[in-house]
């Protein structure tokens, strides 16, 4: 592993998730549509060890239950889903397509009416080899497309940035959220800008910068080795003055992860619940979809795109981060209606 491990400050307690008609005797997941009985104590070069809820501490058992305080179009009690517009010409998936601020808008707009309940506007493609784009320029791509949407009363919009100089001008021209594929520790200003303004924020996992991310990463035990990461960002931004009930977390599949890292990923997902935070999964499209089930190009990933997605809100997954919004809130849509009757969004 190429990071310094921090120790976490909770127990990695993965609950063992269910969804449908909640027994009398389950607990609620994180307030949401699903629940648990039991729950796995992961262990380093161990078994998982079974626990029973009753041998949780009070601490553990209301970071697993307490629903999750409602933060800018990420409800919580539902699965949300967040709408990718990249304003950027290089972007994996759609890079050029939105790159004019009047098509980014008007993309914005289509997602808005699909159904995304927030909208994520980047600048700066964070795909694996990309390069660092200036802060003058990101703002010069994003700050246009957000203000006009705000103005359009379009959104709620969060943006996805590394850097406070652009989280500040977007924040000031009416983004809601904060997403940084970095958890504060690329621009330690960041953190200090969250904290004033008040504005919610995301904090994924990468290992590694993006141009080199994906240069044969290594880890000790992937699920520990990013809970116990994500764990530490957590505490280093409550230190900073941001309050655990603004904090999403992210494990940020494929960001300095192999095929079989992600997977580790997706099937312990439900871990992260014990942090307390609303989780946000990306998984649109990527790489890793192909790789699997077929799709040389991004859009042919899809179908897989929303197999993976359901799969997440089935543990428990607050949020979502799609391409393809239509298509996956009618799969959620389908999925919500059997597995809880009357909880169909």
């Amino acid at each position: 592993m190429t990071e310094d491990r921090i120790a976490a400050p909770v127990r990695p307690l993965r609950p063992q998730v269910r969804t449908g008609p909640r027994p009398a005797d389950a607990l609620p997941l994180a307030g949401g549509w699903a629940w648990f009985r039991r729950v796995d104590l992961l262990r380093r070069g161990a078994a998982p060890e079974t626990l029973s809820p009753d041998s949780l501490s009070p601490a553990e058992r209301d970071a697993l239950c307490r629903p999750r305080a409602p933060l800018p179009g990420l409800p919580g009690d539902r699965p949300a889903l967040m709408g990718i517009v990249n304003v950027t010409p290089d972007s994996f998936s759609d890079g050029g397509q939105f790159f004019d601020p009047a098509t980014a808008c008007a993309h914005a707009r289509a997602l808005h009416l699909a159904g995304a309940d927030i909208l994520d506007i980047g600048g700066e493609s964070t795909r694996p080899g990309s390069d660092a784009v200036p802060a003058a320029e990101e703002i010069n791509r994003t700050v246009p497309v957000i203000a006009a949407l705000h103005a359009a009363g379009i959104g709620p919009v969060s943006i996805d940035t590394r850097k406070a100089d652009v989280a500040q001008a977007a924040l000031a021209a009416g983004a809601a959220m904060v997403n940084d594929v970095a958890a504060l520790g690329y621009d330690p200003q960041l953190a200090l800008l969250v904290a004033a303004s008040g504005a919610p924020v995301c904090l994924m996992h990468a290992q590694g910068d993006p141009k080199t991310m994906q240069d044969a990463p290594r880890y000790d035990d992937v699920t520990l080795d990013v809970f116990d990461w994500l764990s530490g960002r957590v505490a280093a931004a409550e230190a900073q003055g941001i309050a655990r009930d603004r904090i999403v977390l992210d494990p940020g599949i494929g960001f300095g992860k192999t095929v079989g890292h992600n997977l580790q990923l997706l099937r312990d997902i439900a871990v992260f619940h014990a942090l307390g935070c609303q989780i946000l999964l990306g998984v649109s499209r990527k790489r890793f979809i192909g790789v699997i089930g077929g799709g040389e190009t991004p859009p042919e990933r899809m179908p897989g795109s929303i197999a993976v997605g359901l799969h997440a809100v089935a543990q428990g997954v607050q949020v979502l981060r799609v391409h393809d919004v239509a298509e996956t809130r009618q799969a959620l849509g389908l999925q919500m209606a059997l597995a809880a009757p009357g909880a169909a969004p």
